[in-house]
């Protein structure tokens, strides 16, 4: 979900962390019109953008970026760039639709995700597999936060254009001496330049 979060048994407030970048304030752009909370109407189809969200069951909570109801809901989230090689996307979408459906008492089965590039929209069907597999990531992060547990980092080529990079420092988080091997690797670099 767009913003969403967790709430753990403690109820301590969740921890956010926000680095602009220039693929960070297209995404911003794209969303400006479906970020702001409000509503519209065309025949039978009433969109309302900025839609907050929540799972009692599943305990996440967040904002969609549009639901539309024809008259059932739909959820659409809005994408800067292009689809993903992994379900990150889809399980988002398809946590958005599980919190309406829980809100609603409806029965949602299928949204769709806007992508920027190339200005389309994918239709996704939430089959009881990616219903399984959302509720499974939504207990998992449950339980890593309620341990305090941070999973090891996935470096990849998408890292180098995260915004977060700096702050998520993967390649050190990315296995469990890594930390120990990054920082004498900063210390060795640092000796180089004195």
């Amino acid at each position: 979900m767009a913003g969403s979060s967790s709430e753990s048994d403690d109820d301590a407030l969740p921890i956010s962390v926000w680095v602009e970048n220039v693929r960070t304030a297209e995404g911003r752009l794209l969303h400006e019109r479906a970020d702001l909370p409000g509503e519209s109407r065309r025949a039978t189809l009433r969109t309302v953008r900025g839609m907050w969200l929540r799972s009692e069951r599943l305990r996440l909570t967040g904002r969609a970026d549009i639901v539309e109801f024809r008259p059932e809901p739909y959820p659409v989230e809005y994408k800067r760039g292009k689809s993903k090689p992994n379900d990150c996307d889809t399980v988002q979408l398809c946590a958005q639709a599980l919190c309406l459906e829980e809100m609603l008492g409806a029965s949602i089965a299928r949204g769709a995700i806007f992508y920027g590039n190339p200005r389309r929209r994918l239709e996704i069907d939430f089959t009881p597999e990616l219903r399984a597999r959302t509720e499974d990531l939504a207990a998992t992060m449950h339980r890593l936060y309620r341990n305090r547990e941070t999973p090891a980092a996935v470096p990849g080529p998408y890292c180098r254009n995260c915004s977060l990079v700096d702050v998520c420092l993967p390649q050190a988080t990315a296995q469990e001496d890594g930390a120990a091997r990054w920082v004498a690797q900063q210390v060795r670099s640092l000796q180089r330049e004195v």
